[in-house]
């Protein structure tokens, strides 16, 4: 963690603002360290879970695709787009227990960014990035976090989809090599 707190000084010393992205496995403490760094930082977080494709493009082909289950076009069209505008500007969250778009968010132009989330390093997202984070933690670590934190029922969901879905995105894509720093949250790091 010191390692990561030193970089981020470094590179807020030679700029204005940092964006950074924070992906990896899930149950990993992405958000947990987001919000730690929000808070150290002044930074606004933008969730990649507000970003899942709504059930209109969740076709076969769509799905069969490495990171295909994010909406990745409206991340770049909303988001990206907006980062590099160096202006306010807003983007729609997706509520996956709804199915609907629920809000807004206001990003402002002055304040440190955090994308925290699988798949906020998809290579369709343009490199808006000036920090890139990997949790990494493992199988058995992930599986007591979920339980705990989604329940037994939730649990098989991950176990037969979204871990699936998500190591495919992380081999295909290299997503950890891509990463400046790696950070082991498991047991036994």
């Amino acid at each position: 963690m010191e390692k990561l707190i030193k970089t981020i000084k470094y590179i807020l010393s030679c700029k204005r603002r940092i964006v950074i992205a924070v992906d990896g496995h899930c149950a990993s403490g992405k958000t947990t360290l987001a919000c730690e760094l929000a808070e150290r930082f002044n930074a606004q977080i933008i969730h990649m879970d507000d970003f899942f494709l709504p059930p209109d493009m969740r076709t076969e082909k769509r799905l069969s695709q490495a990171g295909g289950n994010v909406h990745y076009e409206r991340f770049c069209n909303e988001v990206a787009a907006g980062l590099e505008s160096a202006q306010p500007f807003k983007f729609n969250i997706y509520s996956c227990r709804t199915g609907e778009f629920t809000e807004s968010e206001i990003i402002l132009p002055d304040k440190n960014i955090i994308v925290e989330g699988s798949y906020s390093l998809h290579p369709e997202i343009p490199d808006i990035y000036d920090l890139k984070i990997f949790l990494e933690t493992d199988y058995d670590t992930q599986i007591k976090c979920i339980l705990a934190r989604n329940g037994a029922d939730a649990l098989e969901i991950f176990k037969n989809k979204w871990i699936p879905l998500e190591n495919k995105y992380f081999e295909e894509f290299n997503i950890k090599s891509k990463c400046d720093i790696t950070i082991k949250t498991d047991q036994k790091a």
